[in-house]
């Protein structure tokens, strides 16, 4: 069978980002978009190149197990080993079920296909529309969410930085769509900033619109927040907190915190 390596290359990483994905939102992992699109290149660069490699049998085992193990460690964001484990477990698991998933559906439908080194190649290049499809219920999240009426859930937070631990009240908007690299980023009254971390020596910030105009809100990252609604309690790692550049009461929750 004859392989385009264009093709290649794109399925590959289309198939390795989604997967990815998929296994950063399963175990809440922090990583970046562009993280884990630089993993999904060593991935399609890896499928393609393989066969060019002089190894075979246990080897070549051993050599699609570790290029597995090295995609997960650069795709995600990890503070233990631990974290390392599970996104990798989700990562594999995912792998396996959309491989059963396909080779079901390819034999069922009569459609030709072959393994190839990286996932599977057929006439469907089903890596493409697979990312592609994800790209489009993303796109409509945030299209839903930026028209939306703004709906307001109110809970209780505590939020750990640097040794220290606060409480306050806030709620989860749906009208903050405030991002840092591809993070969601939660807002916090300055007094609450100042007595979690050292707010002169913050240097990330990202610009934001207001009535009064253009901001730039400065950002850290939080080691835990804990959020209690209606006796249920929810802990978030690698949080991202924008201090507010105007007077506010209470935390701004960012929705996807909420959807996660």
């Amino acid at each position: 069978m004859q392989i385009w390596a264009e093709l290649a290359v794109a399925e590959n990483f289309c198939m390795d980002f989604t997967l990815l994905y998929a296994a950063k939102r399963a175990v809440k992992n922090t990583a970046r978009v562009r993280r884990i699109a630089l993993a999904s290149s060593l991935g399609a660069s890896f499928a393609v190149l393989f066969p060019l490699l002089p190894v075979g049998g246990v080897a070549a085992v051993a050599v699609k197990i570790a290029a597995g193990l090295l995609i997960c460690a650069v795709g995600g964001r990890f503070r233990s080993f631990k974290g390392y484990l599970k996104f990798t477990a989700a990562f594999l698991l995912l792998s396996a079920l959309l491989a059963g998933a396909l080779y079901g559906i390819f034999s069922l439908a009569g459609i030709s296909y072959a393994e190839g080194e990286g996932y599977i190649f057929s006439s469907v290049p089903i890596g493409i529309p697979l990312f592609c499809a994800l790209i489009l219920i993303l796109g409509v999240k945030r299209a839903v969410a930026k028209f939306s009426s703004g709906n307001k859930i109110e809970v209780d937070c505590k939020i750990r930085a640097e040794g220290n631990e606060v409480e306050l009240r806030g709620f989860f908007d749906s009208g903050n769509r405030v991002y840092l690299h591809g993070e969601p980023v939660s807002v916090v009254p300055e007094g609450i900033a100042k007595k979690l971390v050292d707010v002169e020596r913050i240097n990330e910030g990202v610009k934001i619109h207001t009535v009064a105009g253009s901001k730039i809100l400065k950002v850290f990252t939080a080691d835990g927040l804990e959020v209690s609604c209606d006796g249920k309690i929810q802990t978030y790692k690698g949080v991202r907190i924008g201090i507010s550049p105007e007077r506010i009461d209470c935390a701004v929750l960012h929705p996807d915190l909420r959807e996660d």
